[in-house]
């Protein structure tokens, strides 16, 4: 098989896994935590044009959005304090419905500290008459209802559930009293026993795949996760690829999948509801027409995602290529000096020849990155025609 039919089929490979993860919600493995960046830029999705417009300046400027220590936490905060207040009214019994009042009241008091840490710090914000109007000439101030409209974007932060949130703060407590019972029972005769029991106990803690809550946020995620990836990559950011990045801004790439995929998400929902509320022939009929004309922009994103994929594999393959090609160059200069030195009996001046060898490994180097940058140049010319909505 030819060096473009692999390539070819590498592609297509990716394709087909990205689109099968967003079909079942589940990423094989587990998976960090977006970072901060990517959290805010996919946050950028769900907010208007001005507001997302003055985020831009601000990351181009350096302005920074205050951190919490993870969005993706946020969100999984978020999500178990819905569910919590959902089963105070589903409970029967007072004992239960007042200790799931107590977790919500305690979420509640955890979700305004993040709250008031993102959407009032005067360390990031201008805090004054004078700050705020330097910043709108900067067009870098975001005013309070764009600061809430912010935190509340964070909140839905595409994050890795590996079950429903209270059955997982299930697992942790059976986590807890495992070790309880394990260090219980050390140095006595029945620590065997012990161990054994403790093993039973914490079974359900073992991780599984990452599941999230539907197709969009595994997509979203699956984004912000390879924007880390390629924005994480020194060889990224190295003059190899400096025409590259020129031609591809992955920050603004991440929030147009975000908005495309959020504004998706919603005329879907939109259509559902719309379907399950007429009876006519006629109108149900035309609802699945608009449902249908949908499926090729979902197939774009899908797409679009998979060719972020592809950029990062790339990546990391000439990371790895180029960092064997430097070993082993130093490798065979290294041993071209000891044996001009040992010929030279004492010499102290190194020959023309193994300079010339020591300079023929960056020689190598170019000629590596030349091939990577050829086919890193296809990927990112095909994602910004599909960016433009280009056949």
């Amino acid at each position: 098989m030819s060096e473009s039919a692999r390539y070819e089929e590498h592609r297509a490979r990716i394709s087909v896994e990205v689109r099968h993860w967003c079909e079942r919600a589940t990423i094989t493995g587990t998976h960090a935590p977006l970072s901060d960046k990517a959290a805010v830029l996919i946050a950028a999705g769900h907010l208007d044009s001005p507001t997302r417009q003055v985020l831009t300046n601000r990351r181009r400027a350096g302005r920074s959005i205050p951190s919490i220590g993870g969005f993706g936490a946020l969100r999984l905060l978020t999500d178990e304090y819905s569910q919590a207040v959902e089963r105070i009214g589903t409970q029967r019994f007072r004992p239960a419905q007042l200790l799931y009042k107590y977790r919500a009241n305690e979420l509640g008091r955890k979700l305004q500290s993040y709250r008031s840490a993102v959407v009032t710090s005067t360390a990031h914000y201008g805090n004054g008459v004078w700050a705020m109007r330097r910043d709108r000439r900067l067009g870098v101030h975001l005013d309070l209802e764009q600061r809430e409209a912010l935190f509340a974007a964070l909140q839905r932060t595409p994050a890795p559930i590996s079950e429903a949130v209270l059955e997982r703060v299930g697992d942790l407590a059976r986590g807890a009293a495992a070790r309880r019972l394990s260090q219980a029972a050390e140095h006595t005769p029945m620590a065997a026993v012990g161990r054994r029991a403790a093993d039973a106990v914490g079974r359900g803690v073992a991780p599984g795949d990452d599941k999230f809550a539907d197709g969009y946020d595994t997509l979203l995620y699956l984004a912000g996760m390879l924007f880390d990836r390629i924005d994480s990559s020194h060889l990224w950011h190295s003059d190899h690829f400096e025409v590259q990045r020129n031609q591809l801004d992955l920050a603004e790439e991440l929030t147009q999948i975000a908005l495309d995929t959020v504004a998706l998400r919603g005329i879907r929902l939109e259509l559902d509801e719309a379907l399950r509320a007429t009876h006519s022939d006629g109108g149900r009929k035309q609802i699945r027409a608009r449902q249908s004309a949908l499926t090729p922009v979902w197939d774009q994103l899908v797409e679009r995602v998979a060719a972020l994929a592809r950029i990062g594999d790339l990546l990391s393959h000439a990371e790895v290529q180029l960092r064997s090609l430097l070993a082993a160059n130093k490798a065979s200069s290294l041993d071209g000096r000891i044996d001009d030195l040992i010929a030279r009996s004492g010499s102290r001046e190194l020959s023309a020849q193994n300079t010339h060898h020591v300079g023929d490994q960056f020689d190598g180097a170019e000629e590596l990155m030349l091939t990577y940058q050829s086919v890193l140049y296809g990927d990112i010319s095909e994602l910004i025609s599909r960016s433009n909505g280009e056949p």
